[in-house]
């Protein structure tokens, strides 16, 4: 009997996927029917079971990766179709029931070497980059093609695609989680999709991507065709927007956080104050907060209107985030203006019609002049007084946090920050925490911070303590989670998670909410964003420096503990 292939893909709905992924097997096992079962984001189908297949079921909605599958039937299903009727579902698949097949002309097409350049990039440019990089340029080179790949990290890009590589290219591949300009590729294919897809299954994000992807239209072309490949459309949206944003505005976070740590460990806890006008400590103070710290709710505002409208959007952005900060309403108010400005701007972008003449007069004077003015006004009479109200009671509440009501917020973030290990739950904590930074409440942020250190340093140490449950190349991997896991990158736990999530990650959870959870029930803060064990020894930057280490090595010991418990030997 022929192997049936299924895919399952469940974005955000993580946990819906792997009950999905059983309910197929279960019902497979009913009828005797051969299949082979991949999970994205797990161990995806070995190249010979594809070779072997009769027919390949879709569940689910993103980059199931189907580019892989040339032209062999495909049928598609929701996941709750499968949770409320596996067995039906795959009757169907069996039935024969199928979309359209893929044109062999086109498998034989995708199959020829191609030259690719590729940009990936993360918002807080560090392990999804260049993860997603490798990802890329490893499947490339099995595959046959050529590629090139730019990483726009925390400090720029690394090695930069030249003119010359962009215009020999065939395809073009953005895998971000995070805005990237592409008006140096118009005219050339281009295929977006997130880090993610890259990191999970290289081999099948490209072929999808020589199948799919799309003319990028040059800047300033008629409105009528699509401002992005329709790939990047679909998932583009507020998370990305907003990552995108925050991703820019980190700097301006880190910077001012660590200068005023600094002035206080130079000049005292009274080093800001006007008396000591003219000393060390009070000139850092004033770079910290009354330069960097100005400028981080117009950075998020400004790069959130960036990413939905692209250059258009930057300064209608930025001046409403600037509205929002002298309103009072702090990163709430920016977010508002990012978003206000930058729909505001694509809007008026698509619709505003010109002679060809006068089209250079849209992005230097019309665009900017209504664009502004329409955000302005309405961060003024309608949002900004709501929204300070809001911010000031949900900062009241933060900073009075004590008891039951710490305990609890340090458990959901904390426990967050190890579901997907740098996924959107992960980024939404740390989004949050870091956006709290910019209006003085920086306890959240070390129950964000050592919540994401756990889960690498706990299988660190699982590795160690229960050698018999890891196999070989896992326990050589536990020497780079621990120095992951040590500078605050939560990706390290991945490769674990993956080989066995059912396992894994609830015992992650549970040490990064402990270590969440103790953290605001001792009093820690941190004025700092990133860095993990390395910034703890500067002075000032980390509140009750012994309770974060309380915390750390509770969540650590945890995590370790229960994955051995759990963890089944290995083969």
């Amino acid at each position: 009997m022929a192997q049936l292939l299924a895919v399952v893909g469940g974005g955000d709905l993580s946990t819906h996927a792997v009950l999905a992924l059983e309910a197929l097997r279960k019902a497979a096992g009913r009828r005797n029917q051969p299949i082979a079962l991949e999970l994205r984001g797990g161990n995806p189908l070995p190249e010979a079971a594809i070779a072997e297949g009769r027919s390949v079921l879709l569940v689910g909605q993103g980059d199931l990766g189907e580019g892989r599958f040339g032209a062999l039937a495909t049928v598609r299903a929701a996941i709750e179709d499968v949770l409320a009727d596996a067995g039906a579902v795959l009757d169907r698949a069996l039935a024969g029931s199928t979309d359209a097949a893929r044109a062999p002309a086109s498998a034989s097409a995708a199959a020829s070497p191609k030259r690719i350049v590729a940009v990936t990039s993360c918002p807080t440019g560090i392990a999804h980059t260049f993860m997603a990089a490798e990802g890329i340029q490893a499947a490339g080179t099995a595959l046959g093609h050529d590629v090139r790949v730019e990483t726009q990290g925390s400090v720029g890009a690394r090695d930069p695609l030249s003119e010359a590589e962009i215009a020999a290219a065939d395809l073009v591949l953005i895998a971000a989680d995070k805005g990237v300009d592409r008006a140096r590729f118009a005219g050339k294919r281009v295929y977006a999709t997130t880090t993610k897809a890259a990191i999970r299954d290289g081999k099948g994000l490209i072929a999808t991507a020589l199948a799919e992807a799309q003319v990028q239209p040059a800047e300033g072309a008629a409105a009528d065709g699509p401002a992005r490949p329709a790939a990047a459309e679909k998932q583009a949206g507020a998370y990305r927007h907003l990552m995108t944003g925050v991703s820019f505005m980190l700097p301006f976070v880190v910077a001012g956080g660590l200068l005023i740590a600094i002035a206080f460990a130079v000049g005292g806890i009274d080093a800001m104050s006007p008396g000591n006008a003219g000393t060390l400590g009070y000139a850092l103070g004033e770079i910290g907060a009354k330069a960097a710290f100005a400028l981080i709710v117009p950075a998020l505002a400004g790069y959130i209107a960036y990413s939905i409208a692209d250059r258009p959007g930057i300064a209608p952005g930025m001046i409403g985030g600037m509205l929002a900060a002298n309103l009072q309403a702090g990163f709430l108010g920016g977010i508002a203006a990012g978003f206000i400005a930058g729909y505001t701007a694509r809007f008026l972008n698509r619709h505003i019609r010109l002679h060809k003449n006068l089209e250079g007069l849209k992005p230097v004077l019309i665009l900017p002049l209504l664009a502004t003015t329409i955000t302005g006004l309405l961060m003024i009479y309608v949002v900004g007084v709501p929204v300070a109200a809001v911010l000031a009671a949900l900062t009241g509440w933060l900073k009075g946090m004590q008891g039951a009501s710490a305990l609890v917020l340090g458990l959901i973030l904390g426990g967050m920050m190890a579901v997907d290990m740098g996924g959107p739950i992960n980024k939404a904590a740390y989004a949050s925490a870091a956006a709290l930074l910019s209006s003085g409440v920086d306890a959240p942020m070390a129950a964000v911070m050592l919540g994401g250190m756990t889960p690498p340093l706990g299988l660190a140490l699982a590795t160690r303590l229960f050698p018999g449950r890891f196999t070989a190349p896992e326990r050589e991997a536990g020497g780079a989670a621990a120095v992951l896991g040590a500078a605050f990158i939560t990706e390290g736990a991945i490769p674990f998670a993956a080989a066995d999530p059912l396992r894994v990650i609830p015992a992650m959870v549970a040490g990064s909410a402990v270590a969440g959870a103790l953290a605001l029930s001792l009093g820690v803060t941190l004025k700092v964003p990133h860095g993990g064990l390395f910034v703890l020894p500067i002075p000032n930057a980390v509140t009750n420096l012994t309770g974060a280490v309380i915390a750390l090595l509770a969540g650590t010991v945890i995590t370790a503990l229960l994955v051995g418990i759990l963890k089944k030997r290995a083969a």
